[in-house]
């Protein structure tokens, strides 16, 4: 099986860069199974276009404006996570939908995309995240590996040396 996990966002912009300090946090806590691949997407768009290529699994970490209250959490899947990116915090946001749409005409989209969203409490000039969205980190690791789990991909956590 093929799965990456992509985390993206702006690490200057405060919690816009949940998704990249998640997938860090996923690298550094846990033993990933072979064919699983964490990708920092940092704010790229189409220069991702060879690593999300043919994939059986998307799973993609952002932060997402969804109206919902400041650091809540929220599970999109198929069709639904290209929408999510309508309402754009960040120019890369829109080159993530676009990136879907073009490996989509190219015929080479991944099969399944699912994507774990925080809603942003702040989004200004910072490089740490805001408490409560920081507090999600270690939830969206646990969500990222039950979904690797229901794939049949096991994770587990790393021991501290």
């Amino acid at each position: 099986m093929n799965v990456v996990v992509l985390g993206v966002g702006n690490v200057l912009m405060s919690d816009e860069g949940v998704g990249v300090h998640a997938v860090t946090a996923l690298e550094t806590g846990y033993a990933l199974p072979e064919g699983v691949r964490c990708v920092d997407g940092g704010t790229s768009t189409h220069e991702l276009l060879g690593d999300l290529e043919d994939l059986d699994h998307l799973i993609v970490i952002d932060a997402v404006s969804a109206g919902l209250a400041p650091g809540a959490m929220i599970r999109l899947e198929g069709a639904e996570v290209p929408s999510a990116f309508t309402t754009k915090l960040s120019p890369h946001q829109v080159g993530i939908a676009d990136l879907l749409a073009t490996l989509t005409f190219i015929g080479r989209a991944p099969k399944h995309v699912v994507l774990f969203g925080v809603e942003p409490v702040r989004l200004t000039l910072d490089m740490s995240l805001s408490e409560a969205v920081a507090a999600r980190v270690p939830e969206l690791c646990e969500r990222v590996v039950g979904e690797l789990s229901s794939l049949g991909l096991g994770a587990s956590p790393r021991r501290a040396a």
